[in-house]
């Protein structure tokens, strides 16, 4: 199978979705704190989703309860949010897809929970740098 090219009207789409997937983002690195738990965080997605008329990528998908995937500190990615709350220190992933109009948007961060340790503060560090030197490979 050949490389599909979409139509200016599906760009648009995806453009869309995409764009909802990183104000969603902001949004909720806006919300992470010490206390915070995971569930309010999904909740906080939820009615954020349905103003914008918007669907999660992932509730419902093979039965995946959430909204958002949250992953906290030693969790691998697509941990399902809880009543787990946010402590000093750690680090949380965040998992946001969107489907507008059948087009998927989907990224992921990760964010510090006020003052982190140096090994996670390193760890943010070489991730971040790995990603822009793969985006320089892949242009």
């Amino acid at each position: 199978m050949g490389v599909i090219l979409k139509s200016q009207e599906e760009i648009k789409k995806m453009k869309e979705s995409c764009r909802l997937v990183a104000e969603l983002l902001v949004e909720l690195t806006r919300l992470i704190a010490p206390g915070v738990s995971t569930a309010e965080l999904d909740a906080f997605a939820r009615d954020w989703l349905k103003k914008r008329k918007a669907k999660s990528a992932f509730k419902g998908y093979k039965g995946y309860p959430a909204y958002i995937c949250t992953s906290i500190n030693e969790q691998i990615v697509h941990g399902i949010p809880s009543s787990r709350k946010l402590k000093w220190g750690d680090i949380i992933g965040l998992d946001v897809g969107v489907i507008v109009d059948g087009y998927y948007g989907d990224a992921a961060l990760t964010v510090p929970v006020g003052r982190i340790s140096p090994e996670a503060e390193k760890l943010l560090q070489v991730t971040r740098e790995s990603l822009y030197k793969g985006i320089e490979q892949a242009r």
